[in-house]
């Protein structure tokens, strides 16, 4: 198995017109994602071709949907088109939207994320990658290649992070990794991931990266505590971050004693985590962690 997304589902590409769009519905398809349409308003009953199939375009949400069956949406729309684009998914009631458009306004991102609560759609992201289960779907940017699959669990706010931790752990492959965004505001948390995994048969050791400002690393610690049973390894970026200046993500920023990355580390650690200081040696923690795990089965 695998958790979000998987060789059945069926993807729309808001904004697949566009630039972006169009390379990116390319990448996907060459990494065996069942792409069904595109939705670009105005666009309607036109077709892009893709490996010389043709994609249909579709003017809106709802219509595309109805016709496809589609059960996943990924939007490449700029950022002042991003909020209508969410809008729409979630009157559509499309089950999973990623959101991979970065510099969406805070409070555009705080109205789509109020919009989907109690609806039947999942948010990811925004300012997010995406995510990948190899060898099944993948959904947003995620480069295929890195890594094939595998039984490890990845949950990651940083997108660059989330493929150098693949590339290092390629050689145990991927069940699914989640890239969920840097931003203040974000659809689907750490401790969604790390349920979702717990729950996933075909998981067996979790990866966190995390990084500074906030307190969600420290609540996905608790919640670990209280309710995760596989091993997690993890990751805090910005353990030389001065504080006050935000670094690479609008969420990354450390006010006052709030939020640093050594306030994490010993959260996590007290919560059973094991805590690399370096992406090198997070993966060298994974592989100790799966070599146990696999000693203690056999």
């Amino acid at each position: 198995m695998s958790i979000y997304i998987n060789q059945s589902s069926r993807v729309l590409v808001q904004g697949m017109t566009g630039k972006e769009g169009r390379k990116h519905t390319q990448r996907m398809i060459m990494s065996g994602t069942r792409i069904v349409g595109g939705v670009t308003p105005g666009k309607a009953g036109e077709a892009v071709l893709f490996e010389e199939d043709p994609v249909p375009v579709f003017g809106s949400m709802v219509e595309a949907v109805a016709a496809t069956h589609a059960d996943v949406s990924v939007i490449f729309v700029p950022p002042k088109f991003a909020k209508a684009a969410v809008l729409e998914a979630i009157e559509a009631e499309i089950g999973l939207c990623v959101v991979i458009t970065e510099g969406i306004p805070v409070h555009d991102a705080v109205e789509f994320h109020s919009a989907a609560r109690g609806s039947a759609t999942r948010i990811i992201g925004p300012n997010c990658p995406g995510l990948i289960s190899p060898g099944k779907s993948n959904v947003g940017i995620i480069p295929a290649h890195i890594s094939g699959p595998g039984r490890i669990g990845l949950v990651s706010k940083s997108g660059t992070l989330t493929y150098q931790m693949m590339y290092e752990l390629r050689d145990h492959g991927f069940s699914t990794a989640v890239g969920i965004g840097g931003d203040p505001v974000v659809g689907t948390r750490h401790i969604d991931v790390l349920q979702a995994f717990e729950d996933d048969p075909d998981t067996d050791i979790i990866v966190m990266i995390g990084e500074i400002g906030g307190d969600a690393e420290e609540r996905a610690a608790a919640y670990i505590a209280d309710h995760i049973t596989k091993p997690v390894v993890g990751y805090v970026a910005g353990f030389t971050a001065p504080p006050g200046k935000t670094m690479g993500h609008a969420g990354a920023i450390i006010t006052g004693s709030s939020g640093t990355a050594a306030a994490k580390k010993e959260a996590m650690e007290a919560a059973g985590v094991l805590v690399g200081e370096t992406p090198s040696l997070t993966a060298a923690l994974a592989r100790d962690a799966i070599a146990h795990l696999r000693r203690s089965l056999a």
